[in-house]
């Protein structure tokens, strides 16, 4: 199968990087191993996307991202987001797509910006506390207008196919190191092919699904890390993984308490009401996400409470029911009003800060292969990720690798495609109890070990138990029927020994990795 575009996740990366293609007229495969290509981090996406506030500046964005990022950001990345991203939101989600994001009933600006943690103004765009998915379904009903768009679901990407990897012909070894597609399963036959592509894009998401406590969706779990570690991209700031402050914390798991619920006054307080963000920072509750993840955890330590709280209950019912609608049923179904009575929360793995390294159009340093969204580096967010930046990440940089990728394709240069070695098919059926039991110590390793606090001794524990565990996993994988299951617990103890490492050699705290010794 031969394509120009292969472009793997569907989140507002992948579906931006496929449709500045299309409008270039550009054949594009859009891969997602979900059956349904709204499913995403991006669906999942609550507070907002950044636009511009009254009164604000690319200058003042850019001075919020720099602030919030450590001394980490990249100054060119935040001043490209900040220029171009505005304009994006404008022309793409508002102008050609429709997004109903919420109106002002104010006569001097059409749209109900609100502010959230590190900004210096309110300038968050939001659709209630459901942004993600009215951005999602926008753009999956724009791109099926689209004929030389081909949408595969349920098919996972199980490795990046490189010259030097996968030609049968030996001396292709010697050749520039060379993404052209990637292995793709079907999942309902099984049957794994090649997938043949000029460019290739990754936008898989994120990696939270390492951690035991994780805000991520099912598919997170540093597919598109592990491939191009595989294929040897630079990825770079892999230690900084975003905790976020709050979650729901119930025995059904964990539920994401969007930032934007502090934003419009929401507190946080412990058991006895009392707010306890104001000791460790002047900000209090809208201070950034790492400093509040780690006083509540801090909180939580000296207190011996199970959890912290986040009360809105002091606002008007009718104005929250209207807000939060998505957070207020959730919290309902498990018994607890939130215009009434404070919610409990606790810190979960958020968001990868880090990533494959890429240049502002989004390329790595694998010709021929690019990162967009939450997989990729670009170092916008430094040590420590600034609210509602990610959404505005993804259409810039996955509307800007589309569109040079597609200009590149449009020149009608020579793309070489060697003969790629065939699939070698192994058929030992697959324990679901080992994989479940072998993600379970992955994740308590990465809870215990590598997560809102490190230390040099937990660190070395941690790779004792992963480096050891990562051989297993391989002698696995290499006897087992391939499965979607199979390639996502390959992938997850190759994601988690990647942060481990970077860890390790990063001996100071900064953002959000934070060392006690």
């Amino acid at each position: 199968m031969k394509t120009d575009a292969l472009i793997i996740g569907s989140g507002l990366a992948g579906c931006a990087a496929a449709l500045a293609a299309a409008k270039q007229g550009v054949e594009v495969t859009l891969l997602t191993r979900s059956p349904h290509p709204e499913e995403s981090s991006t669906f999942w996406a609550q507070g907002g996307i950044i636009y511009q506030g009254t009164d604000d500046s690319p200058q003042k964005l850019v001075a919020d991202i720099l602030a919030a990022g450590a001394g980490l950001s990249s100054p060119e990345a935040a001043l490209l987001v900040s220029r171009e991203g505005p304009k994006l939101v404008k022309e793409i989600l508002i102008d050609e797509l429709g997004v109903p994001f919420d109106e002002s009933s104010e006569d001097s600006t059409r749209w109900d910006l609100t502010a959230e943690a590190a900004h210096s103004l309110p300038r968050i765009l939001h659709q209630k506390d459901r942004t993600g998915s009215a951005i999602q379904r926008a753009f999956i009903e724009k791109m099926a207008s689209y004929p030389r768009v081909k949408l595969l679901c349920g098919a996972t990407a199980v490795d990046l196919l490189t010259i030097s990897h996968h030609s049968v012909e030996p001396l292709d070894v010697y050749k520039p190191q060379t993404c052209i597609g990637a292995y793709v399963l079907d999942q309902a036959s099984g049957e794994i092919f090649p997938i043949l592509a000029k460019e290739t894009i990754l936008a898989t998401g994120g990696l939270g699904r390492v951690y035991l406590h994780t805000t991520n969706p099912a598919g997170a779990r540093g597919d598109g890390i592990a491939m191009a570690y595989r294929a040897g991209t630079r990825c770079i700031n892999m230690q900084y993984v975003q905790f976020h402050p709050t979650t729901f914390f119930h025995p059904s798991g964990r539920f994401l308490i969007s930032e934007a619920m502090r934003g419009e006054g929401a507190r946080l307080v412990n058991s006895r009401g009392r707010e306890f963000m104001t000791d460790y920072h002047p900000d209090g509750s809208l201070a950034p996400r790492d400093i509040v993840a780690r006083g509540i955890h801090q909180m939580m330590l000296e207190s011996g409470e199970p959890c912290a709280y986040l009360d809105i209950s002091h606002k008007p019912a009718d104005l929250v029911r209207e807000r939060f609608p998505g957070i207020y049923a959730h919290c309902l179904k498990y018994g607890i009003d939130m215009t009434k009575e404070p919610i409990p929360v606790v810190p979960a793995a958020h968001y990868s800060c880090g990533g494959i390294a890429v240049d502002e159009w989004g390329q790595s340093n694998l010709h021929r292969l690019r990162a967009v969204g939450e997989v990729a580096c670009s170092g916008l967010h430094g040590a420590n990720r600034l609210a509602s930046t990610s959404l505005l990440e993804c259409l810039v940089w996955g509307t800007r690798a589309g569109a040079q990728a597609a200009a590149s394709i449009a020149r009608g240069e020579e793309y070489y495609f060697p003969q790629i070695a065939p699939w070698r098919y192994e058929r030992e059926p697959v324990d679901p109890a080992l994989i479940a039991q072998d993600w379970l110590s992955i994740q308590q390793t990465m809870w215990n070990y590598v997560g809102l606090v490190r230390s040099e001794k937990r660190l070395n524990r941690a790779h004792e138990i992963l480096r050891e565990l990562h051989l297993e996993i391989l002698r696995f994988y290499e006897k087992a029927e391939v499965t979607d299951a199979m390639v996502g617990l390959r992938n997850g103890i190759q994601t988690a020994l990647a942060i481990l490492l970077a860890a390790l050699e990063c001996r100071q705290s900064l953002g959000c990795h934070y060392r006690i010794d």
